[in-house]
């Protein structure tokens, strides 16, 4: 490979000396205000994490001790897998829906594109990179994410039949071009963003300015990516560094400013040596207006903040930034947010001054200490305290030498570092297994405990709305469009809707699994609802193979249709048998109805015939009952009975007649009145 030489690089132009001059003014004062009022407390909350001392986090000037709580650590720790496990403990962690006003109206191809995109991006280890994001955001307050694009070679085992021979193959590898859309994780400490704006679509710029290998910067000027210019190696800047070290690494490292924002539409044009005289001036060229007057948004790549490698309008077609962040807990109208790093400050100050002050006096109290005449003390002896050790001198030692206590140690310490560990949970909404039980009322219903867990849950769940609206779905829109922009053949440009499916971290998971069961113990097995809250139950639960016994658990809910057609045959022949009974039943009553109807009608005609069957009877009797002595007059005497009946009942049937003519005319008299 021929070496090259300076003549082969390029000189920068003024324009482009104008441009850099432009970009780094405004990212240095962006660099003061967050140096300024951020970066000395990220810097302690990052050694608060990590367990590292240092002399400007002594509580006190007489501090001795070095110990560091992990009380921090555990709660940063705890809500890093927490809403780790909400967003991918379920698999899927994002869904596509189609628009309803798309023209096609076809859901396969959304589908498609749900199923691509979840294949490259495990390919590209987003999880793993999201799993930083959230763990800077726990740490710093903010999650920052740099969306790249790019191309990559794949290599793959492939075995090919070689022609004109017959059962002879080669093997070999074959070479594939892929293109990829990866995000990277941001440290706070390497990002500038204007202080005015508190979103990164509100701000007039955002810049990442990172140390980077020179090899890949030169990779890129071989590929055409950045401008040939002769760049060196830059001095090292410790704030730029991702972890703060002993010693950081000095060699073979360009510190790079990328550039994502608005920049003066003239700076460009006068690049590419274009006439921009044409253009209308809004406002007087004196003016501060007239400087941001006419923004164009573009990508600037500046190597040790003074050689200009690439300058270029967006190229992405919806012309947005290729940087995501959210907020770990809102901090209203600021862009940088609060962490549980800060949250847990105070606290996590005051168990470190008491267990190091504990610590200290413990130093005091414990090690030996000995007081002695110094006049009595051979010249030359080197006094130590040790076993076995001969100590000479000039009396007797009682007189010369006397250990002694100095003061005592307070016992109390441990205790009083425990109660702030306790307060520290509690400003961090986090738990542990001994502090919520004794947080929490311990009563036999085991309300304090229920009212405790949906408090944390809540604020797990503030964090998480932030994670999916500010970062989560904006990443997924943003690799989508660059996916159907650069890779159209996998990709096609389809209008459609992203949907976060994140649900509930494991904590949350297990407070509602012990509510479903509990739910299900009350209802019973027979009860309508086991399949609905066997579902639930499963889809919560982190078993492997919970897809499984999901579908197995729809089948069972599903009947075979066969079995399905004989219960509804069953059910059929059932309600026609009862229908017969019930029509046997009604027929059964008819006829007791008729036959009782009919005697009813009977008993009437026999009591209406009463009085002539006695009269007839009376008169058989009076005409049969004679006495033959007396013939005669036994006849007359029935005769002249018979006739006193007669005439009795003819007084009766007139009274009755009087009555009843009685009645009706004082009937017609009332209607008359």
């Amino acid at each position: 490979m021929a070496k090259e030489t300076r003549e082969d690089f390029e000189e920068s132009t003024s324009e482009e000396k104008d441009l850099v001059s432009w970009v780094v003014d405004h990212t240095e004062r962006w660099r003061d205000y967050r140096d300024s009022n951020f970066m000395h407390l990220w810097e302690e909350y990052e050694r608060i994490f990590r367990g590292q001392w240092a002399s400007e986090d002594k509580t006190r000037d007489s501090e001795r001790s070095r110990i560091i709580s992990p009380a921090t650590q555990q709660a940063v720790e705890t809500r890093h897998a927490e809403i780790i496990e909400a967003i991918f403990g379920q698999g899927e962690f994002f869904d596509i829906q189609d628009d309803i006003k798309d023209v096609d109206g076809n859901p396969m191809d959304v589908e498609a594109i749900k199923a691509m995109l979840m294949e490259d991006f495990k390919r590209d280890k987003i999880k793993k990179s999201i799993d930083h994001i959230e763990l800077m955001a726990e740490i710093y307050g903010t999650g920052i994410g740099e969306v790249i694009i790019g191309t990559s070679t794949e290599y793959k085992p492939a075995t090919q039949t070689m022609p004109g021979s017959q059962g002879v193959a080669a093997i070999g590898v074959q070479e594939s071009e892929r293109f990829f859309v990866k995000i990277k994780p941001i440290n706070p400490k390497n990002f500038l963003i204007d202080p005015n704006a508190d979103s990164i679509e509100e701000a007039m710029g955002c810049a990442v300015e990172k140390y980077v290998s020179i090899h890949r910067v030169v990779a890129n000027m071989e590929k055409g990516v950045y401008m040939k210019r002769n760049i060196v190696i830059s001095p090292t800047d410790e704030t730029l560094e991702a972890t703060q070290e002993i010693r950081n690494y000095d060699d073979d490292k360009v510190k790079l400013l990328t550039y994502y924002g608005l920049i003066p539409r003239e700076y460009l044009t006068a690049m590419n040596g274009e006439d921009s005289e044409s253009e209308v001036d809004l406002f007087p060229e004196d003016s501060l207006a007239d400087d941001y007057s006419d923004m164009v948004e573009a990508i600037i790549v500046i190597a040790n903040e003074n050689i200009l490698l690439k300058a270029e309008e967006s190229p992405y077609m919806m012309k947005d930034r290729p940087i995501v962040a959210y907020q770990d807990d809102t901090v209203p109208g600021r862009f940088y947010g609060r962490g549980t790093v800060e949250k847990a400050y105070n606290m996590q100050k005051a168990i470190d001054g008491q267990l190091r002050a504990h610590m200290d006096s413990l130093a005091l109290t414990t090690a030996p200490m000995i007081a002695m005449d110094a006049t009595r003390i051979p010249r030359g002896g080197k006094f130590e305290v040790k076993p076995g050790k001969a100590i000479l001198t000039n009396g007797p030692p009682s007189e010369v030498i006397f250990p002694f206590h100095f003061g005592q140690s307070n016992v109390d310490a441990p205790a009083a570092a425990q109660n702030f560990e306790r307060m520290l949970l509690q400003a961090t909404g986090t738990v542990d297994s001994a502090g919520l039980p004794s947080a929490t009322q311990r009563d036999a219903s085991g309300q304090g405990m229920s009212m405790a867990m949906a408090g944390i849950i809540k604020k797990y769940k503030r964090t998480l709305v932030n994670f999916q609206e500010d970062f989560m779905i904006p990443f997924i829109n943003k690799a989508a469009y660059r996916y159907m922009q650069f890779d159209p053949e996998r990709y096609p440009s389809v209008d459609m809707t992203f949907l976060p499916t994140a649900t509930l971290g494991i904590l949350a998971r297990e407070f509602e699994q012990q509510q479903m069961i509990g739910l299900l113990q009350t209802l019973g097995p027979n009860t309508p609802v086991l399949p609905i809250i066997l579902k639930g139950i499963l889809s919560n639960s982190s078993l492997s193979n919970r897809a499984e016994l999901m579908v197995a658990l729809e089948k069972m809910s599903q009947p075979d249709p066969e079995a399905e057609q004989q219960r509804q045959q069953a059910e059929q022949m059932a309600q026609q048998a009862q229908m017969a009974l019930i029509q046997a039943q009604v027929q059964d009553l008819q006829a007791a109805a008729q036959k009782k109807a009919a005697e009813s009608q009977q008993i009437q005609v026999e009591t209406q015939l009463a009085p002539q069957l006695a009269q007839a009877k009376l008169t058989a009797a009076l005409s049969t009952n004679l006495d033959d002595d007396n013939e005669s007059k036994d006849f007359e005497r029935r005769a002249r009975m018979t006739e006193l009946m007669l005439k009795e009942r003819d007084l009766n049937i007139k009274e009755d007649d009087n009555m009843r003519n009685e009645r009706i005319t004082a009937m017609q008299m009332q209607q008359t009145n």
